[in-house]
């Protein structure tokens, strides 16, 4: 299993939601596309969305709220934000609630979680590979996103687990969409860069998570 991506401090860099409000690929063909637009150090593809191209769960981008709370699927089980105070993290649904979730200034509902408390999420899908993108935390200021070769949730939540891709210990991380939706993009002002990892049979997505200097 290979796994791509940039490992960044919360007390200088923060993610925020690029949300196309016209629907996938309205204004950004990219994640590159998107975090130029901020001027933007690495991006990634984030939240689901239905086949009309609406948010499949609620996504907040500056404040600005689209889609709606995902109370029934695994795809909206888990959720990443920033609140007012620039706090970013990794919870359940359940633990955020639907009141919470609303007023942060920066979401994405998104799933299922893959390691919470330290421990892989036991039960996940084990035979269906896909790329994969997603978000890892150690509960403090040590964040990581990126993508990962094809293989199961259940291979993935293990490996980050046990093999620790971003250096340390994971506490929390969500599976943001993968597959035909999979697209990183790290800027040549990242050690290591540039980088893009994106299929020429990519589909346009609705957001993304962009990474920008605070």
């Amino acid at each position: 299993m290979q796994f791509e991506g940039v490992a960044f401090d919360s007390r200088n860099h923060r993610l925020v939601v690029v949300d196309q409000a016209a629907g996938p690929g309205s204004k950004y063909e990219d994640s590159a596309a998107a975090a130029t637009s901020l001027q933007g150090i690495a991006a990634v593809n984030a939240g689901f969305f239905t086949p009309e191209g609406s948010p499949l769960g609620l996504v907040v981008a500056d404040g600005k709220t689209a889609g709606s709370w995902n109370t029934a699927s695994s795809l909206g089980s888990g959720v990443w934000s920033e609140n007012a105070t620039g706090e970013m993290g990794i919870t359940r649904r359940e633990k955020i609630g639907r009141a919470s979730a609303s007023t942060m200034c920066e979401l994405i509902q998104a799933g299922p979680l893959l390691v919470e408390n330290n421990q892989p999420i036991s039960g996940l899908e084990a035979t269906k590979t896909s790329a994969r993108i997603f978000i890892l935390w150690d509960g403090g200021s040590r964040w990581w996103i990126g993508r990962t070769s094809p293989c199961s949730l259940a291979a993935l939540a293990n490996a980050i687990a046990t093999d620790q891709p971003a250096g340390w210990k994971v506490r929390h991380a969500l599976n943001l969409d993968g597959g035909r939706s999979a697209d990183l993009w790290i800027s040549s002002r990242v050690p290591g860069g540039p980088l893009t990892r994106r299929t020429l049979w990519n589909r346009p997505v609705r957001n993304f998570l962009v990474l920008v200097p605070k």
